[in-house]
């Protein structure tokens, strides 16, 4: 298959995975369509460059940066709250299958491989942290023009 098909089936079902569990979880309905694109914009960061060789873990970070720069530039708009649309547009990046793998192969008794896929799940995980944190620093940034902690006095 062309590598410009497998680009547009992979938008194709990240969208929709990721509309699908904004409606699992009741998303409100006026979201739904704002929310599969910040799914399918993480996933797209992802899939290019796991592809084009880049780590897992650098792929998931910048995918999830791009999951939460769309989800703060949607939630401006929509006047809606962020993690509306972070969480189900998070859908598409969970690392499910290498921790299915790693749970898999604890059964088994293959304790070396569950421990190299459990501890590749909790970096993932961390990237993924990571990549929201940076958007969210970014987005106060771009909001406030510099960030203030909270419990300094603005007087």
């Amino acid at each position: 298959m062309p590598y410009w098909g497998q680009f547009i089936i992979q938008a194709l079902f990240s969208y929709c995975s990721t509309v699908a569990f904004g409606i699992c979880i009741n998303l409100p309905r006026r979201a739904l369509l704002w929310c599969g694109f910040a799914g399918m914009a993480g996933w797209q960061v992802y899939w290019l460059l796991f592809n084009f060789g880049s780590g897992r873990m650098l792929a998931n970070l910048l995918g999830a940066l791009a999951v939460g720069i769309c989800g703060n530039i949607m939630a401006r708009r929509k006047k809606m709250p962020v993690i509306i649309f972070n969480i189900p547009g998070l859908v598409p990046l969970v690392p499910g299958g290498i921790a299915y793998r790693a749970i898999r192969n604890l059964v088994l008794g293959n304790l070396n491989e569950a421990a190299r896929q459990g501890v590749s799940v909790i970096m993932i995980a961390g990237a993924i942290a990571v990549g929201f944190m940076l958007a969210q620093i970014l987005a106060d940034i771009t909001r406030k023009g510099t960030i203030t902690p909270k419990w300094v006095s603005r007087h």
